[in-house]
């Protein structure tokens, strides 16, 4: 009987057998969703950020070249003149408006090797809610009435797109003698100014998110070409004068 009594007893006293129940394991596997849900959206938001960064610098790198690239065909501006055949004189191959700038040039875009001047007209075309664009045609300058005529479509190269607005300006030089001041513009008509523009301003606005428009890029260049004419209409006798005569000429 004692021997019966403290079997009992002993197993009376070992532990019973631990385990998770139903509820406890419900609750731990909803805690582990909710901690992949978490990780998964900070996956997806992290992947998001880093291909909108990989867009905008695309798009930057983009402008920039392009910036760059307009701003060295300017500079390679050339004052070539048209001779007509009408009574009017000749007169120099530039126009300027707000929307498009033509003139010739001796740096090609679209060519690899240089043949010679190119004609190039920049022409900034909206699109409607995408934004408008930067278009680009270039040709030789093989023909007297080259400024007259329409480019075709088909040869133009888009350069920028997704651009809110586009504005072209012209900077002219004060000149007290014929009351005229100086300033910005958004036209310039070479027949009527007879001369090339000091410098041209460029402002481009391109759309930004959620249907805004980011900070504007104002790209400045000098017209280096307008010094060219003004050794032009030098007078004679200085033209082949070294510097420091000319210098001399003119200060007696």
């Amino acid at each position: 009987m004692d021997r019966r009594k403290r079997t009992r007893r002993f197993r009376e006293a070992e532990p019973e057998e631990s385990g998770f129940t139903l509820l406890e394991v419900m609750v731990a596997l909803t805690i582990l969703s909710f901690m992949l849900l978490l990780i998964f959206g900070a996956f997806r938001l992290g992947l998001s950020v880093w291909e909108r960064g990989e867009v905008t610098k695309e798009e930057v790198q983009r402008l920039r070249i392009v910036s760059q690239m307009l701003s060295q065909q300017i500079k390679s501006m050339v004052p070539y003149k048209i001779k007509t055949q009408k009574a009017e004189a000749d007169y120099i191959a530039f126009e300027g408006k707000a929307n498009s700038l033509k003139f010739v040039s001796a740096l090609p875009i679209k060519q690899k090797a240089p043949e010679g001047f190119v004609y190039a007209i920049y022409r900034f075309n909206e699109d409607g809610k995408e934004g408008g664009r930067l278009t680009l045609f270039e040709q030789r300058v093989l023909n007297k009435d080259f400024l007259e005529e329409d480019p075709k479509e088909e040869l133009g190269i888009s350069l920028l797109e997704g651009i809110s607005s586009m504005t072209f300006e012209y900077y002219r030089e004060e000149d007290p003698e014929n009351n005229q001041d100086g300033g910005w513009s958004e036209e310039w008509s070479a027949k009527e100014e007879k001369e090339l523009p000091r410098a041209v301003r460029i402002t481009i606005k391109k759309n930004g998110k959620k249907g805004g428009t980011s900070a504007p890029l104002t790209l400045l260049t000098s017209v280096p070409a307008y010094q060219l004419e003004e050794v032009r209409t030098m007078p004679a006798g200085l033209r082949r004068m070294p510097i420091r005569q000319r210098i001399q000429t003119q200060g007696n």
